[in-house]
């Protein structure tokens, strides 16, 4: 399976938090299973620590290496053809990190791993949680 992590997704893998459902833990250690993360999320992250929102044990980019390299995750980039589909998007959802990983499920035709309800209506996109 294919699939792309929401930010809160990513932190609870990376934590080993209950919060991350059994059916996205399953997917992430599935053999063979393909597993992203948007740099959209680094800016999300980011974005949480200054505001000091989020702590984290070392530095962010030590951190996101780690995690990447820790959990087979690959990074994608946010292009400009995911930067212009988010903003086209249904206007369900006002968070723009959530639209560009919205815009970067479709893009790569992944499933979105996220609790997020609202992200759920999206038409063209399949969500698991």
């Amino acid at each position: 399976m294919n699939c792309l992590l929401d930010t809160c997704a990513l932190l609870w893998l990376v934590n080993g938090a209950p919060e991350l459902s059994p059916a996205a833990r399953a997917v992430c250690g599935q053999a063979g299973a393909n597993v992203f993360v948007s740099a959209i999320s680094a800016w999300e992250l980011a974005l949480k620590l200054a505001r000091r929102k989020l702590r984290f044990p070392k530095a962010l980019p030590d951190w996101w290496a780690k995690a990447i390299s820790r959990h087979r995750l690959a990074e994608l980039p946010v292009s400009a053809s995911i930067a212009i589909r988010s903003v086209g998007l249904e206007p369900l959802h006002a968070d723009p990190a959530d639209r560009v990983l919205i815009a970067t499920a479709q893009e790569h035709g992944l499933n979105l791993l996220t609790p997020d309800p609202v992200i759920a209506k999206y038409s063209n996109l399949k969500v698991l949680w």
